[in-house]
C-alpha cells in the first residue's frame, strides 16, 4: 500500500500542476484546448517521473519507455484537447476528463510498463 499511497500523492501533485498550466496557456496566453492540455500533460509528466523515480520506484528505468509513455498520453491529452475545441467543452469539463484518464492509463502504464518487476 505504500507505494500506491505514493502514487496518489504524486498524482495528485501532478493533476494540480496540469490544471494549472492548462488554465493559464488557454486563458492567459489564448491557446487552444489541444494545445493548452499538450503543453499541461508534458510539464505535469516530467515532475511526475522524476517524483516517482525518486521515491516511489527503484532507480534505472529506461529512458526509451518514458518516451513512450510521453507520445502515448500526449497524444490522449491533445485528443482529449481536441474533442474539447471541436465540440466547445468549457476548460474545466477538459482538465477533469483529461485528469481521469491520465490517472487511470498513466498507472497502469508506469506500473506494468516502465517500472514492470520492480516493487511498488
Amino acid at each position: 500500500m505504500k507505494g500506491f499511497s505514493a502514487l496518489m500523492i504524486v498524482g495528485l501533485a501532478d493533476g494540480l500542476i496540469h490544471w494549472q498550466v492548462f488554465f493559464v496557456l488557454c486563458s492567459a496566453v489564448g491557446l487552444t484546448q489541444a494545445a493548452s492540455n499538450f503543453a499541461a500533460f508534458c510539464v505535469a509528466a516530467a515532475f511526475s517521473f522524476y517524483v516517482n523515480a525518486l521515491y516511489t520506484f527503484e532507480p534505472g528505468t529506461c529512458v526509451f519507455t518514458y518516451l513512450l509513455f510521453i507520445a502515448m498520453m500526449g497524444g490522449v491529452s491533445f485528443a482529449t484537447g481536441l474533442l474539447a475545441d471541436t465540440f466547445n467543452w468549457p476548460g474545466l469539463v477538459t482538465v477533469a476528463s483529461f485528469t481521469g484518464l491520465n490517472l487511470l492509463l498513466g498507472y497502469i502504464f508506469f506500473r506494468f510498463v516502465v517500472f514492470r518487476g520492480q516493487r511498488v
